[in-house]
C-alpha cells in the first residue's frame, strides 16, 4: 500500500457527519465545533501520512473507529472550562500557579448578586448621580488601616507604578539597592519604576544600606524615598537596612514623601498565632508613611488587587492620573474585596472564614486529625497503594514570609504498580485535577491546603488509578 492509497481511505467530512456516533455528538456539541475538529483530525492524519517513511506506510492502517473517538473526545473537551477548580495538595498556601488566595465561602452570595444583576458600581444612591467605584471600599480600608484615604487598582505592581507615575514622573526616586526585588514572572521593581517615568537612584549595597546613603543622594530633583519590603526573600548575616521610622524623619526634614511597598498586605499580627511577625499596614500608616501599597490576594486573603493608602492629597492626585482608568478593578473584584475586608471587623470571624488565614494559623493537632481521617478513608477503600502519615513542612508561598516553615502532616503514598512521577501525572489528569508534590520517590499530599470536602474526590481518583 502506498501513501496515495492510504490518503484516499481517509473519510471525508460528510462521511464523518453521517456517522451515528457523530450525529449523537452534535446533540451535545455545536455543529461548527464538531466540523472544525473533523477537519483538524483529517488534516493531522494527512500530514502524518505524508511525512511517513516507506516502511511505515506498508504497515499503516487507518482505523475509522479510533478517528471517531478522537473527534468525540476533542469536541467534548473543547466545551470544558480551561480555568477550573483544582485540589491543592502541595502545602503551599498562596500558590501563585493555583490562583493564590482562596475567597471565603461566606461571601459567595455578595459576589453572585453583583455578578448576576445590575449594581451601583458608579452610581451614588443618595444623590442619584454618578459616583466613584472606589467609594465602596474606601471607608472600610480607612477604618482598618487608619489611613486618610485609599485607592484600589488591579494588582500591587499597578499600584506601585501609579504611585511613582503620580509622585515622581521625570524626577528621581531613591531606593536601597538591596530592595530592588524581582517579583513574579521575572518582572523587577526597577522595570516597573522605569515604566512609571521615574528615574531610579539606588543607594547602599546589596547587604547594607545606611541612613546617610539616602541623605547624601537627596538633591533638587528628588521626588520621593521608596522602601520596598522584601517579602519574598531575606538577606541574612552581615546586613543592615534603614528603619522605616528613621526614613520618614529624613523625608520630613527634606519635605519629601516616603513610599512603602509592603507587598503582601498584612492586616493582623501573625505573631499572635505563632508565626513570624510581618510588618502590618497599620504599623506603616501609624509611623507616618505618606503612601503605602500592598496586595489584596496574598496575606490579606482576598481577590487580586493593588491597594494604595495614605495621604489624601496624594491619593486625590492619583485619582486624576490617566493610568488609574487603565488599572481600575471591575465590579466582581470590588464586591469580593469589600466582602473580604468586612470579615476583618471581627477577628474570630476573620480567622475562621478567610481561607488563607485559617490555613496559615491551623494547629498541627487539627491538621493531624484531618490527616488521620483521609488516611482511614484511603485504607477503607482498599486501594492498591502503600501510604503513611508523616511530619513535614508547608510553605506560605506567594512571595510571602520566605523563612516561615509551617509544621504539617502529610500522607506519603507509594503506588505498587507505577512510579511516583506517573502517579502524580495521573492525579493531575483527574476530573478535578489533584496537584501534589514528589519527595523521596513518594507522592506527598499535604493536609494543610486540602479541604475536608475534597477527601472523597482524592479517594475516588486513587481508586480509579489503582
Amino acid at each position: 500500500m502506498n501513501k496515495k492509497m492510504i490518503l484516499s481511505s481517509l473519510p471525508s467530512v460528510d462521511e464523518f457527519l453521517n456517522n451515528s456516533l457523530i450525529k449523537n455528538l452534535m446533540k451535545e456539541v455545536p455543529r461548527k465545533v464538531v466540523i472544525e475538529n473533523i477537519r483538524h483530525c483529517i488534516q493531522n492524519h494527512r500530514t502524518k501520512i505524508l511525512t511517513m517513511k516507506e516502511k511505515q506506510v506498508e504497515s499503516y492502517v487507518i482505523e475509522h473507529e479510533l478517528l471517531i473517538q478522537e473527534i468525540i473526545k476533542k469536541s467534548k473537551s473543547f466545551l470544558e472550562m480551561n480555568l477550573k477548580e483544582v485540589i491543592n495538595a502541595t502545602g503551599v498556601v498562596l500558590h501563585t500557579n493555583l490562583g493564590r488566595a482562596l475567597l471565603s465561602d461566606s461571601i459567595k452570595e455578595e459576589i453572585w448578586s453583583v455578578a448576576s444583576g445590575y449594581s451601583n458600581l458608579e452610581l451614588n444612591i443618595h444623590t442619584g448621580k454618578r459616583g466613584s467605584r472606589y467609594s465602596h471600599v474606601v471607608d472600610i480600608i480607612k477604618f482598618l488601616t487608619g489611613a486618610e484615604d485609599a485607592l484600589v487598582v488591579n494588582n500591587n505592581a499597578a499600584a506601585v507604578m501609579l504611585v511613582l507615575s503620580t509622585v515622581a514622573k521625570d524626577k528621581e526616586i531613591i531606593v536601597s539597592r538591596g530592595q530592588l526585588v524581582e517579583i513574579g514572572g521575572s518582572f523587577r521593581v526597577p522595570d516597573v519604576m522605569e515604566q512609571s517615568g521615574a528615574k531610579l537612584v539606588d543607594v547602599g549595597t546589596t547587604n547594607k544600606t545606611h541612613l546617610w546613603d539616602y541623605e547624601e543622594a537627596i538633591g533638587e530633583n528628588t521626588a520621593a524615598l521608596l522602601k520596598v519590603h522584601t517579602s519574598n526573600y531575606k538577606i541574612l548575616g552581615f546586613t543592615e537596612e534603614v528603619d522605616l521610622k528613621d526614613l520618614i524623619n529624613v523625608g520630613k526634614r527634606n519635605n519629601i514623601p516616603v513610599i512603602e511597598d509592603l507587598g503582601s498586605g498584612v492586616l493582623i499580627d501573625f505573631k499572635k498565632y505563632g508565626l513570624i511577625h510581618e510588618p502590618t499596614v497599620q504599623e506603616s500608616v501609624a509611623l507616618g508613611t505618606d503612601i503605602v501599597t500592598f496586595s489584596g490576594d496574598k496575606l490579606l486573603g482576598g481577590p487580586q488587587a493593588g491597594i494604595i493608602v495614605g495621604n489624601k492629597e496624594w491619593i486625590d492626585k492619583m485619582k486624576k492620573n490617566p493610568l488609574t482608568r487603565a488599572f481600575r478593578i471591575d465590579k466582581l473584584t470590588m464586591a469580593a474585596l469589600e466582602a473580604t475586608l468586612k470579615l476583618y471587623l471581627d477577628e474570630d470571624e476573620m480567622i475562621n472564614k478567610i481561607p488563607t488565614l485559617r490555613m496559615l494559623t491551623e494547629t498541627l493537632e487539627s491538621i493531624e486529625e484531618r490527616a488521620k481521617e483521609l488516611y482511614n478513608l484511603l485504607l477503607d477503600a482498599n486501594i492498591d497503594i502503600n501510604c503513611k502519615i508523616k511530619d513535614d513542612f508547608s510553605q506560605v508561598g506567594g512571595g510571602s514570609l520566605p523563612l516561615e516553615k509551617l509544621p504539617t502532616k502529610v500522607i506519603a503514598i507509594q503506588a505498587k504498580c507505577m512510579s511516583a512521577a506517573k502517579l502524580e501525572q495521573k492525579l493531575r489528569y483527574n476530573r478535578v485535577p489533584i496537584i501534589a508534590r514528589i519527595q523521596d520517590e513518594q507522592l506527598i499530599l499535604d493536609l494543610r491546603t486540602i479541604k475536608n470536602q475534597q477527601f472523597n474526590e482524592i479517594k475516588e481518583a486513587l481508586t480509579d488509578i489503582s
